[in-house]
């Protein structure tokens, strides 16, 4: 063998042990540099010889940013789905029907972890991973394989010499907790939409276009279900254990059981035993552990007869209100904030609970050192969900809604026909000032590397920014005066400015944080009007003649504008280099959709609606809410609404379903 082919084999053995032990074995072996080391080893040597290249190395575990379609599979043999319970009761008597329809045998029950992800099923054909497909509607399904091949502890060559030619073996993709936190930390940052839950946060991610940034978010896999006609043993534990020697991460929760009683002491352990994992559950599951008992127990029209999953009750926890902060978002929003004592909820720990504005704080009726209900459930994001009255203390005051900001002591206002109170103090109020910086570094903003939260909050408490403006006047030599910054951190932080020069007007635009001009307001109106420059000059009725924008809208840019400081700061941006026209490229990229009004509606298999609606818009369409005359189509997908159905009916408004819209725009573009 060739001494290159064979040093480079042998690196990717390693790499793929090492990341074996790291992601699936939680022990890693050696130390994080030293694993970069190997991988920059490999990288260099498959860049000097490309003839050997594998599309399975792990130096492409990092994804691709190139955009790619989703082709459909027909999944081999169904994925069913599983009847479920909430009642002990009912999984009592789910091993007594299996014993029932078994006469005379022994029946052994295994029990398992119901993980809150998405499911997933993988063929692998020789030892190596052929194709990996979404549940879809259970007879096919989405190939996203580009996008597992990122995910780490998903064997691409399997370990050992045992495993059958060809088989499927089918889990459940999810998001840890850990990266969940992060990802949704990041989403708070840039002021996006917060995932409610681990399990949306991994489906919409299995799901994106770009698998490098699939990559980055951090996704995980167990798997619970071998399939094959040549499978090595004849029970289910013992094949799950197999595929665990193969490489796969299969839970330490899987136990054998014989009897009742012990489903009954499984089901009470992992009822709190669960808080304490790495990933979200949501239940368990019970499986007849002979695959020959499996057959002759057979199926249901949706769901097997030796299979059941028992869901857990919605997580709930009593916990005493410390005390109530209230904090200044950077539109000068007042949000009131539950600060609790620590309580476990779902794998974290919750000490925070927004209450959102002062009318949720008075409906509650919360009082100073109340005890009160926190919950969960199918969300993630904490909620306050009432008071236990019974313990709370005689003279206890009610929270009061503050009357002044918190920071710079302004009188607060009312927003007129909203719940939130503002501070008004915009351009003296330290949080918003900060706020309009994070925001503005943000990554679908200026995406300024380095810069996060607390760097912000660290450079303008030091003097170095005062305003967005500043941030482009920044030196080397200042960065180093900052706590933990040396020179490369310095330097990181000078190349994301250097290259947010380029970052298209649109997103300029959102950066600036108009208030009530959103992402996709932005766009609409940056295309619009072309440049910085018409938008100051322009009036309130040419602002609302701009599709989507209205009198409130538009009364806000104008305030905006009719600050100098502000066009002082637009002014130096400019100098500075920053984008503030619209270029060729920031249109439509094709005339597919021109002129079209296009409604979505439903729930969609193969993109997501914002991906959708960007396909629309970049095709020369326009996005609209409601149907009316003068909509073109309306693109469907699954569950569209009864009463936009009979609208589009009444008005002869063609429905198109998403197959068809995709040819749509790749014929004509």
């Amino acid at each position: 063998m060739d001494s290159i082919k064979e040093e480079i084999e042998s690196l990717r053995r390693q790499i793929n042990d090492h990341n074996h032990s790291y992601y699936v074995e939680n022990s890693p072996t050696i130390s994080d540099q030293d694993f970069d080391m190997l991988l920059k080893e490999l990288e260099r040597l498959e860049r000097e010889h490309p003839e050997y290249d594998d599309p399975y190395s792990p130096t492409h575990r990092v994804g691709s940013d190139l955009t790619k379609g989703f082709r459909q599979i027909v999944h081999e043999r169904p994925m069913l789905s599983l009847g479920n319970t909430y009642s002990v009761g009912e999984v009592d008597a789910f091993v007594g029907r299996c014993r029932e329809g078994l006469p005379g045998e022994e029946v052994e029950i295994v029990g398992e972890m119901k993980f809150d992800g998405t499911s997933i099923s993988l063929l692998y054909e020789n030892g190596r991973l052929v194709h990996a497909v979404t549940r879809g509607d259970g007879e096919k399904g989405d190939d996203v394989t580009d996008n597992v091949i990122t995910i780490r502890s998903i064997p691409l060559q399997l370990s050992g010499s045992d495993w059958p030619a060809r088989f499927e073996i089918r889990g459940e993709i999810l998001l840890p907790w850990k990266a969940f936190d992060r990802l949704n930390a990041e989403r708070a940052f840039n002021e996006e939409p917060l995932f409610a839950n681990p399990r949306n946060a991994a489906a919409g991610t299995l799901k994106m276009q770009n698998s490098a940034e699939v990559s980055r978010r951090g996704l995980d896999a167990y798997f619970y279900y071998l399939i094959g006609d040549n499978l090595p043993y004849p029970t289910h534990y013992e094949n799950m254990q197999a595929a665990r020697r193969w490489g796969f991460k299969v839970s330490d929760a899987m136990r054998v059981m014989r009897s009742i009683k012990e489903v009954d002491e499984y089901i009470t352990y992992w009822d709190t035993e669960r808080k304490n994992l790495p990933v979200a559950t949501d239940g368990l599951v019970f499986k007849v552990n002979s695959l020959r008992q499996q057959l002759n127990l057979g199926y249901t029209a949706k769901s097997p007869r030796w299979a059941i999953a028992y869901k857990f009750q919605a997580e709930r926890a009593l916990t005493r209100l410390r005390f109530v902060s209230f904090e200044v978002g950077r539109t000068g929003v007042i949000t009131p904030v539950a600060n609790l004592d620590p309580v476990l909820l779902s794998g974290t720990i919750v000490k925070r609970a927004s209450l959102h504005n002062a009318d949720i704080v008075r409906q509650l009726d919360i009082h100073y050192d109340d005890m009160l209900y926190v919950e969960k459930g199918g969300e993630i994001i904490p909620k306050i969900t009432g008071v236990e009255l019974s313990e709370r203390k005689p003279g206890t005051e009610p929270v009061e809604f503050v009357k002044h900001c918190p920071s710079c002591g302004t009188e607060l206002v009312r927003v007129d026909g909203e719940a939130a109170w503002i501070c008004p103090n915009t351009y003296g109020c330290a949080p918003q000032i900060v706020g309009r910086i994070e925001h503005f570094v943000g990554r679908r903003m200026m995406d300024i590397d380095g810069i996060g939260e607390e760097t912000a909050r660290m450079m303008f408490d030091a003097g170095l920014i005062r305003d967005i403006a500043d941030i482009y006047d920044l030196t080397s030599s200042q960065l180093l005066t900052l706590e933990g910054f040396g020179p490369r951190s310095a330097e990181r932080v000078l190349e994301g400015v250097e290259a947010s020069k380029s970052v298209p007007f649109p997103r300029v635009l959102f950066a600036l944080s108009i208030p009530y001009v959103g992402e996709t307001g932005a766009k609409k109106i940056a295309r619009a009007v072309g440049s910085i420059d018409r938008l100051m000059a322009m009036t309130a009725d040419e602002l609302t003649a701009i599709e989507d924008v209205g009198p409130r809208i538009a009364a806000s840019i104008l305030e905006y504008f009719s600050h100098e400081s502000n066009r002082e700061i637009v002014e130096r941006l400019r100098r500075a280099g920053v984008q503030m026209e619209v270029e060729a490229s920031d249109g439509p990229q094709s005339t597919a959709l021109l002129g079209k009004s296009v409604v979505i509606s439903g729930t969609f298999a193969l993109h997501s609606r914002d991906e959708y609606k960007s396909m629309i818009e970049a095709n020369g369409g326009k996005n609209v809410g409601s149907i009316s005359k003068k909509t073109d189509f309306i693109l469907a997908g699954e569950n569209m609404g009864p009463a936009k159905l009979e609208k589009a009916s009444k008005l002869g408004i063609p429905i198109i379903d998403e197959n068809r819209f995709l040819e749509m725009i790749n014929q004509n573009s």
